[in-house]
């Protein structure tokens, strides 16, 4: 029988919640799926600018606020699915379950203690929904020795893989993310660094605007190949995968001590977009030199002057939007998250160890009863 799902996710950017309402008229398989509704729900502006300085590494003065955060951002996730359901004219009953990603604070796979932390308490969504919740999907990955990151290449796979040509998919978020889709053999995922991240904060420092519409503000500066060669430098652009990582990394801080001073703010976001695509064309080259299609979601998509870099740097790939295949690219990754709650009470693993470097396939996410 068909089933309704729903998939909220906050990335990396923390510009908005994406919510969408996903439609599997299989229960065995991704195929057919529909995105029956979506919207995105912007923060408050207070507990959105706190939530950006603790991704960027900011400490957290108590754990009382941490308490108190948990709860604030499954309050404004659980308002985001009912607005949606109110505007789909969907009842929540109609609904088998939310997946919900939570808002990344920190992300630490590494050391004697890995750990990664996403507040959004799925009890209080599960409370103000009445619908059954899945949240905390990247632990378990973590806690087996894996990077609980990417997730999404499980559902890329599922539905954009073709016998035919090697794939790849690209996520541009605030961090860049790939899933390669060879033809015949494993499915792989890792990150690529900086996407929208750097571009938004260094357009906010700037300009006031949250982001560079269009790429204007680039555009209307040019690359500074010596800065572009100090930040390409940066070590953990050639590590191997499995990799992950995020804003407490990638954050203003980083280019500012690559800075001598005087540089044009628009030079500086022409390069940061150069970097952007750099990184991105140099781990596909690296990794999958033989792709033919290279198939592109998230916000970026819809920075043409980022799309044109990134293809200008892949001579003889196709550069798309998952448009073009029937997918919005604004609400893939909310989508994964719905599919992934619905992996997760089918009892199926949610995660690809050769993507995660996790030691096998784990069902993923902890399950808060409606």
């Amino acid at each position: 029988m068909s089933q309704l799902f729903i998939g909220l996710i906050s990335g990396t950017s923390a510009d908005g919640i994406d919510a969408a309402l996903v439609e599997f008229p299989d229960p065995d398989n991704a195929a057919g799926l529909q995105l029956r509704a979506a919207r995105v729900q912007p923060w408050a502006p207070v507990l959105r600018e706190r939530l950006v300085a603790l991704g960027q590494g900011g400490e957290l003065r108590s754990l009382d606020e941490l308490g108190r955060l948990d709860v604030q951002v499954a309050q404004a996730f659980a308002d985001a699915a009912l607005a949606l359901l109110e505007d789909a004219g969907i009842a929540p009953s109609a609904v088998t379950a939310i997946g919900s990603h939570g808002q990344t604070l920190r992300h630490r796979p590494h050391g004697d203690a890995p750990f990664t932390l996403q507040v959004g308490d799925g009890s209080v969504i599960a409370e103000r929904t009445g619908i059954a919740t899945v949240c905390d999907f990247r632990r378990r990955d973590v806690a087996a020795g894996g990077h609980g990151a990417p997730l999404v290449p499980a559902f890329h796979a599922a539905l954009l893989h073709s016998d035919d040509e090697d794939r790849a998919v690209l996520n541009l978020g605030g961090i860049g993310n790939y899933t390669l889709l060879p033809r015949q053999g494993a499915v792989r995922g890792f990150d690529t660094g900086p996407a929208n991240a750097l571009l938004d904060a260094w357009c906010l420092r700037h300009t006031g605007q949250a982001f560079d519409a269009d790429g204007a503000f680039a555009a209307s500066g040019r690359v500074d190949e010596a800065l572009l060669a100090r930040l390409l430098d940066e070590a953990w652009f050639a590590l191997p995968p499995p990799k992950s990582t995020g804003r407490e990394q990638f954050r203003l801080e980083w280019v500012q001590a690559q800075l001598h001073g005087g540089e044009s703010p628009a030079d500086v976001q022409a390069t940061l977009l150069e970097l952007s695509a750099a990184t991105c064309a140099d781990a596909l080259r690296a990794h999958q030199p033989g792709t033919a299609r290279v198939i592109a979601c998230g916000g970026g998509v819809r920075n043409p002057r980022l799309i044109e870099r990134i293809a200008a740097r892949l001579p003889g790939v196709a550069v798309e939007s998952t448009a073009v295949h029937g997918l919005d690219p604004d609400y893939v990754e909310a989508m994964a998250f719905a599919w992934l709650a619905r992996e997760t009470l089918a009892g199926r693993p949610g995660n690809l160890p050769a993507v995660t470097g996790a030691r096998g396939p784990r069902v993923l996410g902890v399950v808060h009863p409606a």
